[in-house]
């Protein structure tokens, strides 16, 4: 997890809170590989190890891996929606388990999730608390195919990101994450990668063992990635997202939805530089009429590896249509279907629909396992005749009261401190000052935002 969310079209450059003491271990926790503890040459101690790699079979073809994430994390806000709601201050708590058997070419993967919200009484949203749940169950086969390629077919519920996690990603910031149901058809080589997917987001909901498909939701396509390097640190990604939302929500209205959205992604590190620049576009119908829209966006960061602190500074520029007229049936807003719950950083009071972003950040370590970074963010509104969206989707102002363009600007200062290879602590301090947009529509109070977050995994 990055100290910031990931940005809009481009892989998050922000601070690893990992801090490279732990680089094996990710968010999904089934991409993670630890064969290599079959070799007891390759243990140097940890007490961790005895999870990651349990033998079952005297030739090593079954074994099993386990582990545990266990998360609190607090946020107390100060004039939600610019004090149009009353202020809200809560801890959420979950503990996310896993155990993932191989039994040959033939997996099967397992994560309950056990998640609570407290200290607050609004109404409880999908990313608050699900009680107790399965939020990962999969089985997966690999098939042989010609050459040095391999074919994994996957069946089940999983949480899926693909590239940057622009249009599919995890929500993983949140109390509760976002899985899909589905199936997915990988074939991987050594230097390119295509999936094949069909995913329906699941509809987590408060009480235990309820979640459920969506009924109202789905996603296919296709993602292919060609890298440059046997390292995947340089590469470029082509991709085809289809969407059929029952129940889409614009400025403009609701209505059935169906999107194509077409893109490419260039992207690469060369251990000073990282970049990358993403570019799609989004046609179909909307409550029987033609939409349109597109984004396009990057981000270039440089770290300074041989300088005190060892700083890094990073610029993200994105561009997200927005519908030029209310009363015309066809859409020009971009649906950006299911992206990071928390997009822009740890307070994210919008999200990337209708928008044009400027983002500068500068992250410094004060010692090897604390990471600092400090980000500004500007939003405009791409098009003055539509509103402003929450990350989800949902509208938050109307378009059709106001011709202003700036919406605010938004500073947060993060902190991270990996104190040991599982225990990681982080702490946030963020402001979101409304602009002429904000103020022309409503409440205008500064929104101010506090967090901490500790958790432990391996």
């Amino acid at each position: 997890m990055s100290i910031a969310a990931a940005t809009p079209f481009a892989a998050s450059a922000q601070v690893s809170t990992n801090l490279e003491r732990a680089p094996t271990l990710t968010i999904e926790r089934y991409s993670e590989d630890w064969t290599a503890f079959a070799d007891p040459e390759n243990r140097k101690g940890r007490w961790t190890e005895r999870f990651k790699y349990i033998p079952l079979s005297d030739d090593g073809t079954i074994y099993l891996t386990t582990g545990v994430e266990a998360r609190s994390r607090y946020e107390s806000y100060e004039n939600v929606n610019w004090g149009a709601a009353q202020d809200d201050s809560y801890v959420w708590n979950r503990l996310m388990p896993y155990a993932d058997l191989h039994v040959g070419k033939v997996r099967v993967f397992a994560q309950p999730i056990l998640s609570a919200i407290s200290g607050t009484d609004r109404t409880k949203g999908p990313a608050d608390s699900t009680g107790i749940d399965m939020l990962q169950a999969f089985v997966d086969v690999e098939l042989a195919v010609p050459g040095d390629a391999s074919l994994q077919l996957s069946a089940g519920r999983k949480l899926v990101s693909f590239g940057s996690g622009r249009f599919i990603d995890r929500r993983y910031g949140t109390g509760v994450p976002l899985p899909f149901d589905g199936v997915e058809a990988i074939l991987t080589g050594e230097v390119h990668q295509l999936t094949g997917f069909y995913l329906q987001p699941v509809d987590t909901k408060t009480g235990g063992f309820n979640d459920r498909r969506s009924r109202n939701k789905a996603v296919w396509g296709l993602y292919a990635t060609q890298w440059f390097d046997a390292k995947h640190l340089n590469g470029f990604d082509v991709y085809y997202i289809g969407l059929r939302d029952r129940n889409a929500v614009f400025d403009q209205g609701a209505g059935k939805q169906l999107a194509h959205t077409l893109g490419s992604r260039l992207f690469g590190d060369d251990g000073a530089w990282h970049w990358n620049a993403e570019a799609a576009i989004q046609l179909g119908t909307f409550a029987g009429h033609r939409s349109a829209a597109w984004g396009a966006g990057a981000e270039m960061g440089y770290r300074f590896r041989n300088r005190p602190l060892r700083p890094e500074v990073a610029l993200t520029a994105d561009v997200v249509s927005g519908d030029r007229d209310p009363d015309d049936p066809k859409l020009g807003t971009l649906n950006s279907l299911f992206p990071n719950g928390k997009y822009f950083g740890a307070l994210s009071p919008i999200g990337p629909r209708n928008l044009i972003h400027l983002r500068p950040s500068i992250s410094v370590y004060p010692h090897k396992d604390v990471a600092v970074s400090l980000t500004g963010v500007a939003y405009w509104r791409q098009s003055t005749a539509d509103g402003i969206y929450a990350i989800p989707g949902l509208l938050v102002r109307s378009g059709r009261e106001s011709d202003a363009r700036f919406i605010g600007k938004q500073v947060e200062l993060a902190t991270s401190w990996q104190v040991t290879p599982e225990l990681n602590l982080t702490a946030s301090l963020s402001a979101f000052d409304p602009g002429s947009f904000i103020r022309d529509t409503g409440s205008a109070r500064t929104i101010r935002m506090a967090g901490a977050q500790a958790t432990f995994r391996f």
